[in-house]
């Protein structure tokens, strides 16, 4: 017989903390398990019942031997310690079943496109770069791409041009200059207009190198970046920009095209149609 779900109930300020908010961004769920014990005087046994994950996962968790990377374990965490929509969030998941609507429990099974879960964009690194190199088509949603594809020793640079696949196809799209959006994004990472319109600048002439390699275009776009997306063929890694982060510091999805998924073909639906509205520069 199945044990029942006992949620912990944490004070609604203890989910403000900037400490409990910065371990929820990081997706550090040993400091946020440790919070919790602070916070609420908990053991581990509690939050294993809470979390449905085992005590000895969860000290193994606390004490920085095991990391939590799938998605379907995020909602258990944050179902079982009731967390807020904002704290939820943070971590990278929506917002509550109740916020949803309907009533009905989320079943991550319904949702077989989204396979993986990263902390950050370096811990899907690998992966990423592993089928960049093997890839026909990329697409790159980004806000100025110099880690993500420009520069010589960024994320995506050294497997797609090493060696050079002339019939490889790479579609960039960056923030556009001009746009009053670069004036607010430069506002929000705490960086001067003149510096990130300059990185974009500098973006576009270096991928304007890679044209003799392989089809290049590069757009500029010009609203608020909200999506950072990598797509290598059917497989698309997905992050958020956010006032508080970069899209690099943020979770990254690993997304799978399936038959009928909505996640999928919906990212590369609003990516086709961003291009058609942007300028083209390369």
């Amino acid at each position: 017989m199945a044990t029942a779900l006992v949620p912990i109930e944490l004070p609604g300020w203890a989910w403000q903390r900037a400490e409990v908010r910065q371990a929820l961004r990081a997706r550090d769920i040993g400091a946020v398990f440790r919070y919790v014990q602070q916070y609420s005087g908990v053991g581990q046994g509690r939050i294993a019942m809470a979390t449905r994950m085992g005590q000895p996962r969860v000290n193994e968790v606390i004490h920085g031997r095991r990391e939590v990377i799938r998605l379907d374990v995020y909602e258990r965490i944050a179902d079982g310690l009731q967390m807020p929509d904002d704290a939820r969030h943070l971590l990278g998941l929506a917002a509550g079943r109740e916020t949803r609507g309907g009533g009905s429990a989320f079943d991550l099974a319904a949702f077989p496109e989204v396979v993986r879960v990263y902390a950050s964009q370096a811990s899907a690194a690998q992966e990423i770069q592993q089928q960049a190199r093997i890839a026909a088509e990329v697409d790159v949603l980004a806000v100025r791409g110099l880690g993500l594809i420009a520069l010589n020793d960024s994320l995506l640079r050294p497997p797609l041009t090493r060696p050079a696949a002339p019939e490889r196809r790479i579609r960039v799209l960056l923030l556009s200059p001009e746009a009053p959006a670069l004036t607010r994004r430069a506002a929000e990472i705490g960086e001067s207009p003149e510096s990130l319109a300059g990185g974009v600048r500098l973006a576009e002439a270096r991928l304007r190198e890679l044209t003799g390699a392989c089809e290049v275009r590069v757009y500029r776009y010009r609203m608020l970046p909200t999506w950072r997306i990598v797509r290598l063929d059917s497989t698309m890694f997905v992050s958020a920009f956010d006032a508080g982060w970069e899209g690099h510091e943020s979770a990254t999805y690993k997304v799978m095209e399936t038959p009928h998924g909505p996640l999928y073909r919906g990212f590369r639906r609003m990516f086709d149609a961003l291009a058609a509205e942007s300028e083209r520069t390369v």
